[in-house]
């Protein structure tokens, strides 16, 4: 099982990125996928999450209206839209597949919100 996000990086207040999540391993279309970012000195904390088939999406109220996860089954691939990023979106972004007991974590990637 492997989840490899890519896409963070270092943007300026106002910015945005796209982070993606390529999964591989296990039957993706099955799984609730979702975003969690940790903070230095913070809990890890959850972003957005999609189900299985892409239909129900919840978020942060952090970030609602700013942020969009989407999906796409045929590509094995979660995404975060992050738009109109502050500098307390700082934080490494990790991807999460979710099926009852089961859990899978990526390594994470680096989202710096900074002028």
């Amino acid at each position: 099982v492997q989840l490899v996000e890519s896409g963070g990086g270092l943007v300026q207040p106002g910015g945005s990125l796209r982070l993606s999540c390529a999964a591989s391993g296990f039957t993706f279309s099955t799984y609730f996928m979702s975003w969690y970012r940790q903070a230095p000195g913070k809990e890890r904390e959850l972003v957005a999450g999609i189900i299985s088939a892409g239909g129900g999406t919840n978020y942060a109220d952090s970030v609602k209206g700013r942020f969009t996860i989407s999906r796409d089954n045929a590509k094995n691939t979660v995404y975060l839209q992050m738009n109109s990023l502050k500098p307390e979106d700082t934080a490494v972004y990790y991807c999460k597949a979710s099926w009852f007991r089961l859990q899978y974590w990526g390594q994470g990637t680096q989202v710096t919100v900074s002028s």
